[in-house]
């Protein structure tokens, strides 16, 4: 992976939050235990064992338009979030791609209890990592159509929704969000 990116924020009354790069084969084992589960049948890996798991996170690595990162919270794995160039994706065949849009999935990883403003408080601080770098100038989402939790919980967040297009592996929401002024 070329973007070695590494974020740090500390949030008051939440903790510290972590994007780190995913290392395929030392962060299977915790990924391949989100992606199994029924709540993350979006992501369309559970039926993907520990190795496939391993080998498609060293296939993202390989690239430089696709970056993996596993999110920590004082020091804790407690999500997944992959980012993208709509470009060099098949979402970039579905919509006229912008200069300056950027790509991204955000996977919550199993809870450990229930706790008002987490994904909130996740998806902010993926949002800002993304708008880090001064070239993305729009960020662009494709959740599932079905997936109405991530469509509500993307409009919260400011996200407006696109068309729905149809990809490899599902039909999708494009839904974005502009860097924010100032």
């Amino acid at each position: 992976m070329t973007d070695r990116h590494h974020y740090e924020r500390h949030l008051p009354r939440f903790g510290v939050v972590t994007f780190r790069p995913v290392d395929p084969d030392t962060d299977a084992d915790v990924i391949h235990s989100w992606v199994r589960q029924e709540r993350a049948r979006f992501w369309g890996m559970r039926d993907a064992d520990r190795d496939r798991v391993a080998e498609i996170y060293r296939y993202v690595d390989s690239l430089s338009t696709h970056h993996a990162y596993l999110t920590l919270r004082d020091g804790e794995p407690v999500a997944l979030f992959q980012t993208y160039e709509p470009e060099h994706d098949p979402v970039g065949e579905c919509y006229p791609v912008r200069p300056g849009d950027h790509g991204g999935h955000l996977l919550i990883g199993t809870p450990v209890r229930a706790e008002p403003g987490f994904t909130g408080a996740l998806l902010d601080e993926f949002v800002a990592f993304v708008f880090t770098d001064p070239r993305r100038l729009r960020l662009v989402m494709e959740p599932d159509a079905r997936n109405d939790k991530a469509i509500a919980r993307l409009r919260r967040a400011g996200f407006v929704d696109g068309p729905f297009v149809d990809l490899p592996d599902k039909r999708a929401l494009l839904m974005f969000l502009d860097r924010p002024s100032g």
